[in-house]
């Protein structure tokens, strides 16, 4: 679900999470600016804008938002990036502008011109298409938090990839690039590579302050926690460098044709220093060990009968 918060922020989730995790951090969080009975109405009421194309997820996402104390969630039914409307009678007077986004849009997914014709740059890469959608929906000033698939980042072999990559950095300041670890989201069926990105609306793009969790091992039992970000949390207020974080210009940018991929340079890359004979060698007496060993086991089969 692509949920907006009219003042506070944009959100896609599935079953509206994000949505709910927002209400609670801003209504009972340590961050918390709720003073009054009047300003709570207003974040249960006045608050949260969001749309779901899915018939099924959509009700279910309605549901969970109520039972989290989100009174009236405007939450549009149809396609965001057609503006094919199934239900609207939820979204009342949206604002025309956000203060902040999150979303996820869907991984891998191909839209038809129906939907590319209401964008500057054609494509039919869904993330991209999403990502020029975030960009005209910030108010100037207002902030996003988006999940992208790695290939959004690194691909310069289409032109509405690299157009949408210039816009975001001309139009917003991309502050900060999380790199996740493989598998950071299986649990909810998707193995892609994914990043975090992190900008505000109104001001280009200088610099890009990366950090790197691909290192980090995770899997359906063993899912990334909020402690692997614990390093990550304490750099950010002066986006430090570490063996995991670093800072890349602009221009450095630019001169890879807009390939944003997280590339770290504290990894030292370990190269193959053995010639090719030595690899022969070695790989014909591992043939030998395997021989050696199945001979043995013969040996000790034909003993036992």
């Amino acid at each position: 679900m692509n949920a907006a918060v009219a003042g506070a922020g944009t959100l896609l989730t599935p079953t509206g999470g994000f949505l709910a995790q927002a209400y609670e951090h801003m209504a009972g969080g340590e961050n918390a600016k709720i003073e009054s009975p009047d300003q709570r109405d207003t974040l249960r009421r006045r608050t949260f804008y969001g749309r779901e194309k899915d018939n099924a997820i959509y009700p279910i996402g309605l549901a969970n938002l109520v039972l989290h104390d989100i009174d009236e969630p405007h939450i549009w039914h149809g396609n965001t990036l057609t503006g094919q409307e199934t239900y609207g009678g939820l979204f009342s007077d949206p604002p025309a502008l956000f203060d902040v986004i999150l979303m996820n849009p869907p991984f891998g997914g191909k839209e038809g011109k129906d939907a590319q014709t209401r964008f500057a740059y054609k494509t039919g890469a869904t993330q991209v298409l999403f990502l020029q959608h975030v960009i005209d929906s910030l108010k100037p000033g207002g902030r996003c938090g988006i999940v992208l698939d790695e290939g959004v980042l690194f691909r310069t072999n289409e032109t509405a990839f690299v157009q949408t990559k210039r816009k975001l950095l001309d139009e917003c300041d991309l502050w900060c690039i999380v790199s996740l670890p493989a598998g950071a989201f299986v649990n909810a069926g998707a193995g892609v590579k994914t990043n975090l990105l992190f900008f505000s609306k109104g001001r280009p793009t200088k610099r890009i302050w990366y950090y790197d969790l691909s290192d980090v091992k995770v899997g359906k039992k063993r899912p990334l926690t909020l402690a692997n970000f614990e390093e990550f949390f304490r750099l950010l207020p002066t986006r430090a460098d570490s063996e995991h974080a670093w800072t890349v210009e602009r221009k450095e940018i630019e001169a890879r044709g807009y390939d944003f991929k997280a590339v770290n340079p504290n990894v030292r890359s370990q190269e193959e220093t053995r010639t090719p004979e030595e690899l022969l060698n070695l790989i014909e007496a591992k043939g030998r060990g395997v021989s050696e060993a199945i001979a043995t086991l013969r040996e000790l089969l034909g003993e036992q009968e």
